[in-house]
């Protein structure tokens, strides 16, 4: 089968150099050399020429005729035709004398371009006048003369002085559609930039190419079928933008770049404020987290830290990058659930033979700066296509100037491009997101289209790829290969690849450390070609760019945390609960007041569920203890704890009493039993904020606003109660106390400050862990997961975050219409009470909110908590209100 061009049109940008634009073309007849009058009907083509800014291009009508291609810097002479012809009918000819041109697609045939020797060539123009066109198409010449540098920038005057003459044509607008702005931009598609107009207007985006290339003379795009936009970097620079639409729609998606940044934003900023424009409210911050639970595949994750890397399928220069992960091509059979069978994630691929990496050190060592461990690059357009040749030879075509590889170079054999991968000095190749695709199904490992690419050393013609002999097919090898990648052999150290190519690991000192230092000019920020004004500079340094590849962009600044493997997502025993309640909760139509308890006169501050699920203890600003029964629904204790306010209340295991935080900084004693305070002990030199309790290590730790966490313990020895015997530490921070949590093996306690910041201190000694700065405001509420590797923080800036302990990354932030005032995590479930008196439930498994009630209460809800058997929810509020609540 040979891959024939079925269109109207065989035309493409791709058949002109990389970055060439096309302006216009002109209905033409092509004359032959040896053309007589008896020949002249049989070989004359009818047909259009093309003015582009490095070549004349003329497209027969004939499609089985090829394109004759002319470099204009090929050209001697171009002029008008000054001679005469019986079977010419007019003087509007226009004579071009070469040295060289090409034919391409001879036969309809993609196959490598015929480059042919000197020759003249007629082309008679049958409606365009020669004298409008001769001016233009001399000027692109005398442009081609010059050197590189200058003749882009010739072109580059060029181009402006004729787009500078088009404006957005009003007609495609209807009655009521107002221009918000219009501007300049390229439509951008892999290997090809094509400028024009955009406009946008109050329902539409239009984008109105220069030439008439495109399928369409003005490309629509609906506000309302927007679904997703992309701020990217093209070339370094960051003036891309790409548009997602809805599937259905006519233009599911268009990549476009901008002059400039300021273009860039301005366009963007303009969309944003279109009252049409509804954007999925993909909470991006979420992935890693869902990644992290296992709801979303390490294929899709991957994806995604592309695209936040800003590769793209649209650019080839920063096209998606995914890692080798299968190491054995060459056994008969493979065991996937032998780890010896996987290429080591931790280290990148120049790495990964100890005898190279030795050379390559070596030659790093006696290197001048700036330093490079590899000359060459994971990921540019060469390797894309080197991968993808078989499926697009055209775009090959187009990158090597019009001829495919030397079959012996080209992708013949999975194996031995592995084994190139490992042991050869300059190939540090990683895959693309092709090999793990399972829609596609390995078509392009396969040669349908029949190209002929050659014949191999060996005398073997070029066709399919070789795969393992463990892979039945091309779709077998994808799936398991897919297979492989979904593993939990390659889930447990993928977050290090991804330290390597997206996070810390990058570039800096720990690049050098991971041996991945590539050459600086692939990263950002290490060339700023805006501000180059020394042409040939700036043109060597984007030709470097576009062959050499560029690094992602730096998604991650500290390490990512590694996904969970075979770890259960509910650890406690009360959370392994009832599949009817959690399945109630993960399918909540309304959440209903099942009790209403206002007792209290002021604030209710603090408040817990009793073990057992009948009751609610709860304290309050009014300075009164108060404990309600479920079961009865009534109040059934109330007592006067002083006279300042009581922030907080905690049970005592195996006795009836409860220890009771006041803004008197005293801890006091309450026995429940007897109905008084039997002890107290001034525990603070400011009030205290909030207390903890550690179950299995029976330690009390208690916070204040003197900016300490006060340590007790021994505190129920024998049934003995003695605050003023306990105190074990005291640890100091930079700002008052407010909120505290111990982990669920009670080997950490976290702290929550007024100022923003997170200590993690370890339970043994107290010795401080981690420290994080992460909020930029108070933080008001803090909860470990119950696997305690990660932090629920909630603050002031109206921010929740889930934090990854090991690290201090936020794998997922959300930010709320109000302040988080309270917070508690169960198993799957956590449950926010925010300042303006809203309720927000969320499965932060799937990371996704089950409910929310804006106005659960009047006033700011200060206090919740969950029951043991996660049936009911309390809320403890300002508007002096106790609340508790239902799924329904």
């Amino acid at each position: 089968m040979i891959e024939k061009l079925i269109v109207s049109s065989r035309f493409s940008l791709l058949l002109l150099d990389p970055g060439e634009i096309y302006f216009e073309d002109f209905s033409a007849v092509l004359i032959p050399p040896d053309i007589t009058p008896k020949t002249f009907d049989i070989k004359k083509q009818d047909g259009r020429l093309k003015m582009c800014s490095k070549s004349l291009v003329f497209d027969p009508k004939d499609i089985y005729k090829p394109i004759i291609k002319i470099p204009l810097k090929d050209c001697v002479v171009i002029e008008q035709w000054k001679g005469h012809a019986k079977y010419l009918t007019n003087n509007n000819v226009l004579i071009v004398n070469c040295r060289e041109y090409i034919e391409m697609l001879e036969g309809n045939i993609v196959a490598p371009y015929k480059f042919r020797e000197a020759t003249n060539f007629l082309f008679q123009l049958n409606y365009a006048n020669i004298m409008n066109c001769l001016p233009q198409i001399c000027q692109l010449h005398r442009a081609s003369t010059l050197p590189a540098a200058e003749q882009a920038d010739m072109i580059a005057t060029i181009v402006h002085s004729r787009h500078a003459r088009v404006s957005f044509d009003p007609l495609w607008l209807d009655l009521y559609e107002k221009v918000v702005l219009e501007t300049e931009a390229d439509k951008v598609t892999p290997l090809v930039v094509n400028p024009g107009r955009l406009l946008l207007s109050t329902s539409r985006l239009f984008f109105q190419p220069y030439n008439n290339v495109e399928s369409v003379p003005v490309i629509k795009i609906e506000l309302n079928s927007i679904k997703r936009m992309v701020k990217r970097r093209f070339l370094l620079r960051h003036i891309g933008l790409e548009i997602y639409c809805s599937e259905n729609s006519s233009n599911p998606h268009i990549y476009l770049s901008f002059r400039s940044q300021e273009k860039r934003d301005h366009l963007y900023e303009n969309l944003l404020n279109q009252p049409v424009l509804k954007l999925e409210e993909l909470d991006q911050d979420m992935m890693t987290l869902q990644w992290q639970n296992g709801i979303i595949s390490n294929y899709d994750y991957l994806q995604y830290i592309n695209s936040l890397g800003d590769r793209t399928i649209n650019d080839l220069t920063q096209y998606p990058i995914f890692p080798w992960i299968v190491s054995n091509y060459t056994d008969p059979e493979l065991d996937f659930k032998d780890p010896r069978n996987y290429r080591d994630l931790s280290k990148p691929v120049g790495a990964l033979d100890e005898v190279r990496l030795l050379r390559l050190l070596e030659r790093y060592e006696e290197m001048s700066h700036p330093k490079f461990m590899y000359g060459s690059h994971y990921s540019t357009p060469g390797f894309v296509l080197f991968y993808l040749a078989r499926l697009y030879p055209r775009y090959v075509l187009c990158l090597q100037s019009g001829r495919f590889d030397h079959p012996d170079r080209m992708f013949n054999s999975v194996a031995d491009v592995y084994k190139n991968c490992q042991t050869n000095m300059s190939d540090f190749k990683e895959l693309i997101p092709e090999f793990y695709d399972v829609t596609q199904e390995g078509n392009f490992l396969v040669n349908n289209l029949g190209i002929n690419f050659g014949y191999r050393h060996n005398g073997l013609k070029v066709g399919d790829v070789e795969l393992p002999s463990w892979a039945d097919s091309p779709k077998d090898f994808i799936r398991k290969l897919r297979d492989a990648l979904e593993s939990d052999i390659v889930s447990q150290g993928l977050h290090q690849w991804i330290d390597l190519i997206f996070g810390y690991k990058q570039q800096g000192e720990e690049a050098v450390k991971a041996n991945n230092l590539f050459y600086h000019l692939c990263y950002e920020g290490n060339v700023d070609l805006g501000n180059i004004q020394d042409l040939n500079q700036r043109h060597a340094l984007e030709v470097q760019i576009m062959e050499f590849g560029q690094i992602p962009k730096q998604v991650f600044k500290v390490p990512h945390p590694a996904r969970k493997i075979g770890l259960p997502l509910l650890t406690e025993p009360h959370q392994i609960s009832l599949t009817e309640t959690e399945d109630l909760w993960k399918n909540i139509s309304n959440l209903e007041v099942v009790s209403t308890f206002n007792t209290h006169k002021n604030t209710v501050s603090h408040l817990f569920i009793s073990d057992d699920g009948t009751r609610v203890t709860s304290v309050g600003h009014d300075s009164k203890l108060k404990v309600f029964s479920l079961e009865q629904n009534r109040q059934t204790r109330s007592a006067n704890i002083g006279n300042m306010p009581l922030s907080s209340c905690i049970q005592m295991p195996n006795v009836n009493v409860l220890v009771i935080g006041s803004w008197d900084n005293q801890i006091l004693l309450y026995d429940l039993d007897y109905g008084k305070v039997t002890e107290s002990v001034l525990a603070h030199e400011d009030a205290i904020t909030c207390m903890c309790w550690g179950k299995k290590s029976n330690i009390l730790v208690s916070g204040s606003g003197d900016c300490t966490v006060k340590i007790w313990k021994g505190l129920n020895n024998n049934g003995i109660i003695k605050p003023i015997q306990c105190l074990q530490k005291q640890i100091d921070h930079n700002s008052h106390v407010n909120c505290l949590d111990f982990d669920s093996d009670n080997k950490h306690l976290a702290v929550g400050t007024e100022d923003g910041e997170v200590y993690i201190w370890k339970t043994n000694e107290f010795t401080l862990y981690k420290k994080y700065a992460i909020h930029s405001s108070s933080i008001t509420a803090i909860n470990y997961s119950p696997d305690g590797l990660k932090l629920a923080l909630g603050g002031k800036n109206k921010t929740l975050q889930i934090v990854d302990v090991e690290t201090g990354l936020p794998v997922f932030t959300k930010t709320l219409k109000s302040a988080i005032s309270c917070m508690k995590w169960v198993g799957f479930l956590i449950v926010l009470g925010c300042e303006d008196g809203s309720l927000f439930i969320w499965d932060i498994v799937e990371v996704r909110l089950l409910y929310e009630i804006s106005k659960a209460h009047s006033g700011a809800i200060k206090t919740v908590d969950i029951s043991p058997d996660n049936a009911v929810i309390v809320t403890g509020s300002e508007d002096r209100l106790i609340k508790v609540w239902k799924p329904k």
